[in-house]
């Protein structure tokens, strides 16, 4: 008997090498005065914004790390007196991020905190949002198909969520091209995300016949291409890689994450370090810890073939596979989370948060604070 299941998705998704040749001619359909929303260097999209010869820039926004609430109320103040009618965000996670709050918050009446999680009320979005595209250049966060986006919260040292159906986009539009010559650092850190995102959905309670059937193609193909990227920069790889960033965005928006994502989201807000270092840091330790705990036949199957996975790519046996897992993230420039400014505080107070976050409510067992904690101390 096949499992009952329901699936959020895009409007549309346009994925390919090259594809963003038809930006233009899809957003002159959804709106005419717009606001772009982009990166720290946008001279790396010149030529996208050039493109744009059928609409109105009315405003561009410049994200140059992960959104903040205060950052945000100021831009959503900003952009209510300029008759945007469309958002485009072209970037990575945060930029994209940033996108949807604005396509949510420029129209609404109410203010952004009553629809936050945790820190806020939580409430549904009152108002309909503005036409939204988004438009990934990094490989990483699939935040251009997921319902939710990630807003750090200073003054509580929290990063939570807006999280609703309509943050969905009208258009992603995933152009590998647009993650050429990324960054080492950058395509490491993203990549780790990546492949993190198609792993906890497939290991967690929520998940369903559509979300497997993306994540065991793509847990062994992000692995692979991963490793190929961190020995030469290959066009195949950064088509594979953003592949399953988006198939992860996919994933995690319809069965959730689990306990790297558990855990990262509070560490992120005490400690500011890149999401995605803090995920690719606890990945060979969450993993070990499912497999250590989980009591289903079902799910420690599950585990022992995500393993199974990492020790064909690496080439060991699954006895290793974790262990020498980790070493490679080391060895290309992650040695752990004391490297990206982690301290021995923030472990205490993450831990106390995580075991309460959203993210973790989908992991395959639940995972008491004591094990929480052990997991970034081994990730240390």
């Amino acid at each position: 008997m096949l499992s009952t299941f329901s699936l959020v998705t895009p409007t549309e998704i346009l994925f390919g090498r090259g594809v963003i040749a038809q930006l233009n001619e899809r957003v002159a359909n959804l709106g005419r005065r717009v606001l772009i929303v982009h990166g720290k260097n946008p001279d790396r999209l010149s030529g996208v914004f050039e493109s744009l010869k059928g609409v109105d820039i009315a405003q561009t926004l410049s994200v140059e790390k992960e959104p903040d609430l205060k950052a945000l109320m100021a831009a959503i103040d900003q952009g209510k007196s300029l008759g945007i009618d469309l958002v485009i965000g072209i970037g990575g996670g945060s930029v994209m991020d940033s996108a949807k709050v604005l396509a949510a918050m420029l129209p609404s009446q109410t203010d952004l905190m009553s629809h936050l999680e945790v820190v806020g009320s939580g409430l549904p979005l009152s108002a309909r949002r503005l036409p939204l595209v988004l438009v990934p250049t990094t490989a990483g966060t699939g935040a251009e198909v997921t319902r939710n986006a990630v807003i750090d919260v200073v003054e509580v040292q929290r990063k939570v969520s807006l999280r609703d159906n309509q943050l969905l986009p009208d258009l992603a539009v995933v152009d590998p091209a647009l993650t050429d010559n990324c960054p080492r650092e950058v395509s490491l850190h993203s990549g780790l995300d990546a492949v993190t995102q198609v792993i906890e959905p497939y290991l967690s309670s929520r998940s369903n016949l559509f979300t497997d059937m993306l994540c065991k193609e793509a847990i062994p193909k992000g692995l692979h291409a991963l490793k190929q990227l961190m020995a030469e920069e290959s066009t195949e790889a950064r088509d594979a890689l953003a592949q399953v960033s988006l198939f992860g965005g996919l994933a995690l928006a319809n069965s959730g994450l689990g306990v790297v994502h558990g855990i990262a989201g509070p560490l992120g807000g005490l400690c500011g370090a890149p999401h995605g270092a803090i995920c690719g840091a606890l990945l060979p330790a969450g993993i070990a810890a499912n497999r250590d705990h989980v009591v289903d036949a079902n799910q420690k199957a599950r585990v022992d073939q995500v393993i199974g996975w990492i020790a064909e790519v690496f080439e060991t046996c699954s006895d290793q596979a974790l262990p020498q897992f980790r070493e490679w993230i080391a060895q290309n420039g992650l040695p752990g989370l004391a490297s990206i400014g982690v301290t021995d505080d923030h472990i205490v107070l993450a831990s106390q948060a995580a075991a309460s976050s959203s993210s973790m409510k989908a992991n395959p067992v639940v995972l008491s604070t004591e094990t929480i904690e052990n997991i970034m101390r081994q990730s240390f």
